[in-house]
């Protein structure tokens, strides 16, 4: 279902409105509307069990949110936005990585937080949630585009997050720059091995340095 062109200026003028008041922007009224909306949509995905199915799903509804992300982004909105937070997340599952960490770096400048449903923070998630996209479209014998990863680090900087999780996403890294370049794959596994030994990566790190030596 598409918004009209009317509606989507509408929800962007809201969003843009909604963003730049001093209280908390829970108190306009086009955001107490997206947050209905979104009740909606999560009450229609929670019936689904079929990953692949909440997916299409999530590709579907997404372009409803647009015009609301457009606006608070343009707006540069600092309060709290638990519909970002959601859309980012479903935007992964969509495949709109670019999107998702458009919102992300926006949600860590601003310092928000994952709605209450969440236990991991914003970089975990992000983090996480990237390192398996890419993990999922090699399996799949997918080109996954390494820029992404490399975007994604720079997201989350040194913020605080489990060893393990920034492991996975230098190891994801490691594994889409396998053959494209070597060098710096076996940098991207070497790390992940240092923040987690246990993180599988001990025979690429081999397979590498062999590949490495060989070619000089």
């Amino acid at each position: 279902m598409s918004l009209s062109p009317a509606r989507q200026h509408r929800q962007r003028v809201q969003a843009e409105q909604a963003a730049r008041q001093g209280g908390s922007v829970r108190h306009a009224s086009g955001y107490e509307l997206m947050l209905m909306q979104l009740g909606e949509d999560r009450r229609r995905l929670k019936g689904i069990q079929s990953t692949v199915k909440k997916a299409e799903i999530k590709v579907e509804v997404l372009p409803k949110y647009v015009p609301w992300v457009d606006g608070v982004l343009a707006a540069d909105g600092a309060q709290q936005d638990d519909v970002l937070m959601y859309v980012m997340l479903w935007r992964v599952d969509a495949g709109d990585y670019t999107g998702a960490l458009t919102i992300g770096r926006h949600a860590i400048r601003h310092g928000w937080s994952m709605p209450q449903s969440f236990s991991r923070n914003v970089q975990t998630l992000l983090a996480e949630e990237m390192a398996d996209a890419a993990k999922n479209a090699l399996m799949a014998k997918a080109d996954f585009d390494p820029d992404l990863l490399m975007q994604t680090l720079d997201v989350i900087g040194d913020l605080d997050m489990p060893d393990q999780s920034r492991a996975r996403l230098h190891k994801s890294l490691g594994w889409v720059l396998r053959e494209s370049q070597p060098v710096a794959a076996l940098n991207h596994l070497q790390q992940a091995m240092q923040l987690d030994e246990r993180c599988g990566v001990k025979k690429d790190i081999e397979q590498l340095e062999r590949k490495i030596r060989n070619a000089s």
